[in-house]
């Protein structure tokens, strides 16, 4: 097959900060994809309903008059989250979902849930009104292993949660390990997990060897290979549990090659040339469409794009670099060659 026509995607989980970056960064991800999940991490985060329509219409400034993209806000779980604001936003279509980052585990995240203890309220109106929960599924104890932490989250705060809520529904976010991919495999319906581009195509060792490479360097980091084989299954599998979400994170370039380098990975200008690759070398490509363009609108109940997308078998060398209005950003696979580009979208 050198040619392959689906719906017009949407992507689950993206990151297009502010400002300028906002600018240079959100016409990628609205040229491909329908919809998208933007992530509240901002600073300050977005807390409210007021806050998440007022960052909605700066992306929509930031938007190409005719991509016909439409960004689906997230609110930013707190300590100290109101409910009523939360489910009035939610009835009123700002919000779309609410995401909770346990304090201190990610990118801008010391704002968040200290236990989750403290958000039962706000989970209960949740699962009343059946608005989603995207998690980052990782604990931040200083005892507990940076590679065992999607893990340890899963059976100390996932599952339990859980078995006391079962009708909540919930998307784990860039899930990493082999354990989340046989927890979603196990539970109802109302549980979904996403996969990253750069999840389905790096292990550990592309942050390590040879080197400290800061730019495969990302949260929840990328794990051993079994894990890595493991999410290929599971993403080209055809189930319907688990859908596209590239958790696209720009970072300037001085940031990520620092004394400190910033966790993220900026995918979002060849996201879905970098799935279908993976899809092509599982000889999966019957499931390709399922994964990127049905099996999310499906848990986020709404309807499937209208559009079409083509990619057809083209050698694409990647650049090194991308100016973001301004800010330097190395993007994921920055130097190399991957076999497919989009020819067309109708």
């Amino acid at each position: 097959m050198n040619s392959i026509t689906i719906r017009r995607p949407d992507d689950w989980h993206v990151h297009l900060r502010d400002g300028d970056v906002l600018t240079g960064v959100t016409p990628y991800t609205a040229r491909v994809f329908g919809r998208a999940i933007i992530m509240p991490n901002l600073v300050p985060p977005v807390t409210t309903a007021a806050m998440a329509e007022a960052y909605r219409r700066r992306i929509m400034a930031a938007v190409p008059a005719s991509s016909g993209f439409t960004p689906l806000m997230t609110c930013y779980l707190t300590d100290a989250t109101n409910p009523a604001d939360l489910a009035d936003g939610h009835a009123a279509g700002i919000f779309t979902a609410a995401k909770l980052y346990p304090a201190g585990a990610t990118t801008n995240s010391a704002s968040g849930v200290t236990a989750i203890a403290n958000i039962r309220r706000v989970l209960a109106v949740m699962e009343r009104i059946g608005m989603p929960l995207c998690v980052h599924g990782e604990v931040t104890d200083p005892d507990i292993d940076i590679f065992d932490r999607e893990a340890v989250f899963i059976d100390r705060v996932l599952a339990p949660l859980l078995r006391d809520m079962p009708g909540l529904r919930v998307v784990l976010e860039h899930a990493t390990t082999s354990q989340a991919v046989q927890f979603v495999d196990a539970a109802g319906p109302n549980i979904a997990a996403t996969i990253t581009p750069q999840h389905l195509h790096l292990n550990r060792n592309a942050m390590l060897v040879g080197g400290i490479r800061p730019h495969a360097y990302c949260l929840p980091v990328a794990k051993r290979e079994e894990h890595r084989l493991a999410l290929r299954r599971a993403a080209t599998g055809g189930s319907g549990r688990f859908f596209l979400g590239t958790d696209s994170a720009p970072h300037a370039r001085h940031m990520k090659e620092s004394g400190c380098g910033c966790a993220g990975i900026f995918n979002a200008p060849h996201a879905l040339e970098s799935y279908l690759t993976v899809f092509d070398q599982e000889n999966a490509l019957e499931h390709f469409e399922r994964f990127a363009s049905l099996a999310g609108p499906e848990f986020y109940r709404v309807p499937v794009n209208e559009g079409l997308v083509t990619l057809v078998r083209s050698d694409v060398r990647i650049p090194d670099v991308l100016d973001a209005a301004g800010t330097a950003i190395v993007p994921f696979h920055a130097g190399e060659t991957i076999g497919w580009k989009i020819s067309s979208m109708s």
